[in-house]
């Protein structure tokens, strides 16, 4: 098995929607070229039912996923991390790329709602994976 290209960790405030879904998409589009992880400055008890719905609808299951707390070692043991609405609360360190994504938060939205959201994460990580595959090659 070859190393990782990249390790990427995305961050919202309860990793219960938006970075749920971003490190679904990711898993399933990249497999194992790509290391993901996913975490909350103030995690959830669980994940956003309507993401769970929203991502299954197109074959992504993340129903398995827990929302998980923000730590200084799963940022600086990452190569790109993506914040979504997390505000300055994410530590920084040298030699790691950044990105703020600004979304919509699903929270409290149905299904409906969610989709347009689940829709411009999945563009955003077909345009990640294609910058990641450019710059490791």
């Amino acid at each position: 098995m070859t190393a990782p290209l990249a390790s990427v960790l995305f961050v919202c405030v309860h990793n219960a929607g938006r970075s749920q879904m971003a490190a679904g998409f990711l898993r399933h589009l990249a497999g194992d070229r790509v290391e993901v992880r996913s975490a909350g400055s103030l995690p959830g008890d669980r994940v956003n039912p309507a993401a769970v719905e929203a991502m299954a609808e197109i074959g992504i299951n993340i129903s398995a996923a827990t929302p998980k707390v923000l730590t200084a070692e799963a940022v600086q043991v990452s190569d790109y991390v993506i914040t979504m609405g997390c505000g300055d609360v994410c530590p920084v360190f040298p030699g790691t790329h950044y990105l703020d994504w600004t979304l919509d938060d699903p929270a409290g939205r149905g299904v409906d709602a969610v989709r347009p959201i689940r829709d411009a994460i999945r563009a955003r990580v077909e345009a990640l994976i294609a910058e990641i595959d450019t710059r490791r090659s």
